[in-house]
């Protein structure tokens, strides 16, 4: 059997959307090329579930063409750090030298050349780059994760979510990981042939104060000033590229503030995941 190539397959605090999916693939009887940047604990791991580990830089083509041979179907994603274009451009080329028919590509929901934050605009480079290499690229166009709220409740000790986002009533759209990796699963093993190149992804719509109550009793939201909570996040992310993009983007949630029209639960969690979108109830009761 083919493997799928799956990048991102150690996992990290932003998702783990490449773990879940190996993860899921291994369950469905596929094998899994999985592709790492540290032999570590979490590569033995992924050794231990049945999958065949790789170890390269996604931004060198000598680590990704090798990556690539006897692979069909691929599986993309990137931190939100330094490098996006230069992975996805390396990427794309191997892809396209080895005769993929198929690139699922984690991307951001407003995507745009005039997005309002420059990784969103980033990541619809990446997006172009993937289309001209004609590797059959589906982008999945993803909500907020929960799991970007999650670090900042525990960097709040539980008892806080602090925010630049004035309002309590400010709307988010969000997502849970896991459904980001079950529409990328249902993708890369269905039938061949033509795809919608862009896949939305939200599971759920609620406001900053709900979202914090939702996460647990007494937790409360706390609007903070967003040059202060810009100091701060560096502390806390440690990544230039991650602090750019986030101040961005609860800036842009801030003005937009009631709603907007890409704020929607989208059906393609279900049809192609296989199951109603994971809620963040559901998620945070899960962390406990």
């Amino acid at each position: 059997m083919e493997p799928v190539l799956v990048t991102g397959a150690a996992g990290g605090r932003q998702g783990s959307t490449g773990r879940h999916v190996t993860r899921m693939l291994l369950e469905r009887g596929h094998d899994v090329r999985a592709f790492v940047h540290s032999d570590d604990a979490r590569a033995a791991e992924l050794r231990a579930w049945g999958a065949e580990v790789v170890v390269g830089d996604l931004r060198e083509i000598t680590s990704v063409i090798p990556a690539f041979q006897g692979v069909r179907r691929a599986f993309f994603t990137y931190p939100v750090t330094d490098g996006l274009l230069d992975a996805a451009a390396v990427f794309a080329a191997a892809a396209r030298q080895e005769g993929v028919e198929r690139v699922v590509a984690v991307s951001q929901l407003a995507a745009d050349p005039y997005a309002g934050t420059p990784h969103m605009r980033r990541h619809w480079v990446a997006e172009q780059v993937f289309d001209r290499a004609g590797v059959g690229a589906v982008h999945l166009r993803a909500a907020v994760f929960f799991e970007n709220l999650a670090v900042l409740v525990e960097a709040g000790g539980g008892r806080e979510l602090v925010l630049p986002l004035g309002s309590p009533e400010t709307v988010l759209p969000l997502i849970g990981a896991i459904d980001v990796a079950r529409v990328a699963a249902g993708l890369l093993t269905g039938p061949s042939g033509e795809a919608d190149p862009i896949c939305r992804l939200t599971g759920e719509v609620m406001t900053i104060g709900q979202a914090a109550k939702t996460f647990g009793d007494g937790l409360v939201y706390v609007d903070q000033d967003p040059g202060e909570w810009r100091l701060k996040a560096m502390a806390l992310y440690d990544d230039a590229t991650a602090v750019e993009h986030l101040s961005h983007l609860w800036e842009l949630f801030r003005a937009i503030g009631s709603g907007h029209d890409l704020y929607r639960v989208t059906e393609a969690i279900e049809r192609i995941g296989g199951s109603p979108p994971q809620t963040l109830h559901e998620f945070a009761t899960a962390r406990l």
